[in-house]
């Protein structure tokens, strides 16, 4: 294990600066703002704002206030957060993000969850949160290193945990391909995750698996043939072209940013405002750390194994750890608790949460904190 202190080179800055000042825009399609995808004015806003009063070393600054490391595991140089529970016996837990996401959307979560009592909870509830970037993702990507699908994912951060750190058990929560990832881990080693928490319910998208739907399930199912017609182009680009997406990615911060601020909008609970749910400037610090380690093509591969392979979680058989889920309102799929018991089958706790979307732990860190904590206690 390597410390690691982030610290962009002053260049790397510069050089940003001046591409975002060449930025040619596109015309705006007809129809409503944002119909067809990113809005050019929010757009115009949003750049000039990263060009002129964006604080990259304000945010580099927040994620080095936790200890970082390195460490290679199977052909890659691993990054993760490693932040100590500030309680009695704090017990680890692993903490995923997903795509567009990095370790930045954990600012606010980590401190919720290793020292509670900082926020008037109580301090044995107090948990050591181990946050890797995914492989592939920010600062676990190198040029030419191995791709990683969610399977092989889910082998590296099991070996982190229990051959780097040696933990024998631990928790494991996600969201997104986390919500994947974590629930793999869990049903590869089911003797040492001790509870399973997710943010995103990853059950298998086909209509076909339900015949006779109850009222939830036809609700569900409503939603999912909205979702497969208007939401999945990026997944069919990213999970057959990532290639050639990733030229235009690579060399424009403005494409990267309307690419990503895209997702932002349309899947957090922001009522069409996407700066009521998320900071602009923590989602320029989640832009600028795929734009500084030119990771966008690697961090395409999940999907383009998804689309070349089997349903990254077996339907051999189901996973039996303790699993909790925030159902939170916003979510770009909600899966009826009927179709999450065919895979999770202890099933201790379900959260239907008042706000919030996709990106829960930026739109909602406290409520999400008091869910991870309330099922982990149930295992303590």
């Amino acid at each position: 294990m390597t410390p690691l202190t982030l610290d962009i080179p002053d260049a790397e800055l510069d050089e940003l600066r001046a591409r975002l000042a060449r930025t040619r825009l596109p015309d705006q399609a007809p129809g409503a703002p944002w119909a067809t995808g990113t809005d050019v004015d929010y757009m115009r806003y949003v750049l000039d704002h990263w060009q002129h009063h964006f604080d990259w070393r304000a945010q580099e600054a927040a994620l080095n206030a936790f200890p970082q490391f390195t460490v290679p595991l199977d052909g890659i140089d691993l990054h993760f957060i490693h932040a100590e529970g500030q309680g009695p016996d704090p017990r680890p837990l692993l903490l995923c993000h997903g795509w567009p996401g990095s370790v930045f959307e954990f600012l606010d979560l980590i401190p919720r969850l290793t020292d509670p009592a900082r926020f008037g909870g109580d301090p044995a509830d107090a948990v050591t949160v181990v946050a890797p970037s995914l492989p592939g993702y920010g600062l676990s990507f190198a040029p030419g290193q191995p791709r990683f699908g969610v399977v092989e994912m889910a082998d590296t951060l099991a070996g982190l945990m229990t051959e780097v750190l040696g933990y024998d058990r631990f928790a494991a929560q996600g969201g997104d391909w986390g919500s994947f990832v974590t629930s793999r881990i869990a049903f590869d080693h089911p003797d040492r995750v001790t509870a399973l928490h997710l943010n995103m319910m990853p059950v298998r998208r086909d209509p076909a698996m339900v015949t006779r739907p109850t009222p939830d399930e036809e609700r569900y199912l409503a939603e999912l043939k909205t979702f497969l017609k208007e939401e999945t182009g990026y997944q069919w680009i990213q999970g057959t072209r990532p290639q050639t997406l990733a030229f235009g990615l690579s060399d424009s911060p403005a494409g990267l940013a309307a690419w990503i601020i895209e997702k932002f909008h349309r899947w957090s609970d922001c009522g069409g405002d996407v700066e009521t749910a998320i900071p602009l400037d923590r989602m320029l610090a989640n832009i600028s750390l795929y734009w500084f380690t030119g990771c966008i093509n690697a961090s395409f591969w999940p999907y383009y194994a998804r689309m070349h392979g089997p349903w990254p979680i077996p339907d051999d058989g189901p996973i039996a750890v303790p699993t909790g889920y925030a159902a939170f309102p916003k979510e770009i799929l909600r899966p009826p608790r009927s179709l999450a018991e065919r895979v999770y089958t202890d099933l201790r706790q379900w959260t239907e949460m008042e706000r919030g979307g996709h990106f829960a732990a930026l739109e909602q860190p406290a409520a999400l904190a008091d869910d991870i904590r309330a099922l982990l206690r149930q295992v303590r």
